[in-house]
Parts: C-alpha cells; structure tokens; sequence
C-alpha cells in the first residue's frame, strides 16, 4: 500500500471512532497510534499525527493537544520494542494507553487545571481514572479486530499467492 492510501485509512478508521457517540477516550487512536508503526514502519507515525489533527480540526483543538500528539509520537516510536508476537503487541498497545494517561493528565495538571502540589497532581490522576478505564478497553477492543484483520489478509494473501 502506498502511504496516501494508508493515510486516508487510517483517517477514516481514526474519524469514525471519534466521530461516532461513545464513552469518553474510546477511541481507536490509541491502538492506531501502536499498530500503524508497527505493522507498516515508523515512516507512517506522522501519517497518525495528521490524522489526528485533522480531526481535531472538527472536535476542536485543547490546551493539552502537544501532551497527546506527543504521547501518540512516542508510542509510534516505541512499538519497535514491542513487535515481537501477538501477546507482545497487545501488550504494547497497552502499554501505550498506561503512557498516554500518564503524559496526557500530567499535562492536564501543568497547564493549571488543578493546583500545582503533590495532591493536586494526584487528584488529576484519580479523577481521571474512569477515563483511563475506557482507554484501556477500547485500546484492547481495537487491537483484537486490527489483529484479526491483520491475520485475515495474510492469511488471504498467503492463500491467493499459493495458488499461482
């Protein structure tokens, strides 16, 4: 797939899941921010990025957009350590949403929403555990069908060139 495609994929999977009514943070761009690099090379982690902001466009920009774009960045960049096999992967994905939580409320609490102690920080982060609940499930939930559709066309695609 040439990258104009992959990139119009990933805008119409990343699109729909954020467009769509849902919970809170469940979202596909988590998993995508994993799985993109990992199936298709850390080339295509801006082709992630635009995606998102391009998104963002629509659902409107936040004070802590540089906290997730970057958390998306840096999980785009660590699927290296995390492309081994399957459990491996899901694993990784998981991982990414734990990062995303982390860099994404730490950048909830520097910009002022809450006060700049100890216990502020951590009222951040607990009160953002609900959120981090429907990131985990959906990040797990997307990973599983990129998985199954990941393993369907090779499958297909082994099948088909056997053939010939």
């Amino acid at each position: 797939m040439n990258y104009i495609k992959v990139t119009f994929c990933i805008l119409f999977a990343l699109s729909v899941s954020r467009y769509i009514p849902h919970p809170p943070n469940f979202t596909s761009l988590l998993a995508l921010s994993f799985y993109i690099p990992a199936f298709f090379g850390r080339k295509y982690i801006p082709a992630v990025i635009i995606s998102l902001s391009i998104t963002d466009l629509f659902i409107g920009f936040h004070s802590t957009i540089l906290f997730t774009w970057g958390s998306v960045l840096l999980i785009g960049l660590l699927t290296k350590y995390y492309n081994k096999s399957l459990l491996i992967r899901i694993f990784g994905a998981l991982s990414g949403a734990v990062l995303f939580f982390i860099i994404t409320n730490f950048g909830v609490w520097s910009i002022g929403s809450y006060e700049y102690t100890t216990e502020g920080l951590l009222k951040c982060y607990i009160l953002a555990l609900p959120f981090f609940g429907h990131s985990l499930i959906s990040t797990m939930l997307f990973s599983v069908l990129i998985e199954t559709i990941y393993k369907f066309y090779n499958y297909k695609k082994n099948y088909f060139n056997s053939l010939k």
